[in-house]
Parts: structure tokens; sequence; C-alpha cells
């Protein structure tokens, strides 16, 4: 007669299964995107340092994103990368840990912020199975949209696409694909008619939001980005 599993045993197998989870830390200069296609809910004031991660392949979306002093000025300029993503396999309940390839930190942030190289070792020093893949996935600053007039890019929308199923049959370095004019112009009419509806007025929130971006990039820009900004400013009162 073979022997049966006791209730008390299968609830342990369980319990130990489902209390599997390795943690993967990224230093403070850099953030967390999206994971897996789903963005990671991250702000100026709450960085997220560590996920969870189960077994198996993970794909993460991950950029540089420091405060470094100016070379002509006592002010700082905010250095960020495009979003590269690690695909790395987990195979056990391990500490994961990416850092610069040549250190704990970056020496030269504005070169760094071009290409990061970074490695992911491992806390017990075992073998990890990764790989780098660096994206045109980016974000304008927020004066040269001003004076662009171009949207803001979509980051973490964009990452989530990355990072997700649909990352597997498209190249990995390419930003979202957009309808060429050609195309757009075959789509159906409902989708011309929603195009062309009037926007709608800025609510309150929206209205906060667009406050908080400006005293950020206002407390973090250097002396010359900020006369530009008050030039383009006066001539819209």
């Amino acid at each position: 007669m073979k022997p049966r599993l006791t209730i008390t045993a299968l609830l342990a197998l369980c319990g130990s299964s489902a209390a599997f989870a390795a943690d993967f830390n990224i230093p403070m200069a850099f953030e967390y995107i999206a994971v897996d296609g789903q963005e990671v809910e991250t702000s100026l004031f709450n960085h997220k340092s560590e996920i969870q991660l189960d077994k198996g392949t993970h794909k993460i979306a991950i950029r540089y994103n420091d405060l470094v002093e100016d070379d002509f000025s006592d002010s700082e300029t905010n250095v960020k990368s495009n979003a590269f993503i690690v695909t790395i396999d987990v195979d056990g309940d391990f500490s994961y840990q990416l850092k610069p390839a040549d250190g704990e930190f970056v020496k030269n942030p504005k070169r760094f912020a071009k290409a990061p190289q970074v490695v992911v070792t491992r806390e017990d020093n075992g073998l990890v199975n990764y790989k780098v893949t660096q994206t045109n996935i980016t974000e304008e600053s927020f004066v040269s949209r001003l004076f662009s007039g171009n949207d803001a890019t979509d980051v973490d929308a964009e990452a989530a696409v990355a990072t997700g199923a649909a990352a597997a049959v498209s190249t990995p370095t390419a930003p979202v694909s957009k309808p060429s004019p050609a195309a757009a112009a075959t789509l159906p009419a409902v989708a011309a008619t929603h195009s062309a509806a009037p926007a709608t007025a800025t609510t309150a929130e929206d209205a906060a939001k667009a406050e908080q971006m400006l005293q950020y990039w206002w407390l973090h820009a250097d002396e010359q980005t900020r006369k530009e900004f008050m030039s383009w400013a006066i001539k819209q009162l």
C-alpha cells in the first residue's frame, strides 16, 4: 500500500512553495520602471530599491536617474539614461544586486547615462544567468518639451510593453512603434473622429501635478535653463 501524504504535509509543501521568493536590489541612483509587463509605482520621495521575484525568467526595465553637481555652477543637474532591460533567470531563493560595472558608484554620470553598463551579482557569489539590453525608451526633459511642443513620452507604458510577453516578438532595442501616416489614413472613421475631439478642461488634480512638475524642474534646473524658461513664460502673459 502506497503511503499517503497527510493534510499537514500537503499544507507544508504548499506553504513552502508560496513562500519562495528571490529579491532583486538596485542602488539609490537607479529606479525601476516595469517588471514583466507591469509598471512599478515610484516617485521622487518614494524610492523602491527592492522587488520580489518568483522562480523563472523575468524582464526588469530600469534606468539610471541621479542628481549630480554641475561642471559650471554650484547647482545640481539631473542625469537620466534611457531604459535598459535586465533579463534574469531566477532558480532559487537568492538575493541579487545590480550595480555599475566599474564599481559601487558611477564615476562619470553623463557618460554612463548614454549606455549604462551594469552587472548583476548574487549574495552567495553564485552564478547569475542574465543579460542586459539597451533600449531607445527615453523621456524628454520638461523644459525641452515646453519649447518643442512635443507630448511627454510615456516611459512607464513603453517599458511595460518591452518587458511583457509582446517583447518576445519585437526588437528589444526599439521604442514602441507608432502607425505610419499611410497606415493612420486607413484607420476607421470613428478613430479619426475621436482624435479630433476637443480636449477637456484641465482638472484641479492635473493642475496640481503640473505645478509640482514646475517646482521640481525649477529647483533642479541650471541658471541658463531658468533664464530660458523665464523668457518663455513672460511671453505667454
